[in-house]
């Protein structure tokens, strides 16, 4: 597969590498990272690896399904993941999810992120609809959501499943036609 990496105004997005396994590792160990997280904490550097290991070979097949970016500042230095997985073609639509590491929250990298990945799925992959999901006691997450576009479509009760127990999730969602206006 070709190299595939975009700029926006301050960062970097490219395809994840095996380079960046220690720094993923790092990222999801953060406790604020994780607080609202379904995946967990890998417990070692070799579950972080099969992690990774998975999302290169997603990016290495004829027909990608799960696009997963390092988000890197345009100076240099890895700040988080962002990720677009996209459902069958008949729907012809993606999921987005991020983590972006607490020491460059509250800066814009986060929408900045989305919406470049969201002007991926739309003008280079032609999606007709972009999907995310987020806690709703994630406040942060909820503004960098509408900050990017996104519409709240619904609540999903008791679907994540936290440290803390079960939460709920709203569901939001960009249309290719909104994006476009």
């Amino acid at each position: 597969m070709a190299e595939l990496k975009f700029f926006t105004e301050r960062l970097k997005l490219r395809l994840v590498e095996m380079a960046d396994l220690e720094a993923i590792h790092l990222l999801h160990h953060l406790a604020e990272t994780d607080q609202y997280n379904t995946l967990g904490i890998p417990k070692d550097l070799e579950e972080t690896y099969v992690i990774v290991d998975g999302w290169i070979n997603d990016h290495l097949k004829r027909t990608i399904k799960n696009y997963t970016f390092a988000v890197e500042l345009e100076k240099g230095g890895f700040i988080g993941l962002i990720s677009l997985k996209l459902s069958s073609s008949k729907f012809n639509s993606a999921e987005v999810w991020y983590k972006i590491n607490v020491d460059h929250w509250n800066k814009g990298y986060a929408t900045e992120a989305i919406q470049a990945v969201i002007r991926f799925g739309f003008s280079r992959l032609t999606l007709h609809r972009i999907e995310a999901g987020c806690a709703v006691e994630n406040l942060a997450s909820i503004r960098v959501l509408e900050k990017a576009g996104m519409t709240r479509e619904g609540r999903k009760r008791q679907i994540l499943p936290l440290k803390t127990g079960w939460m709920d999730s709203f569901e939001y969602a960009i249309l290719d036609e909104e994006w476009k206006a």
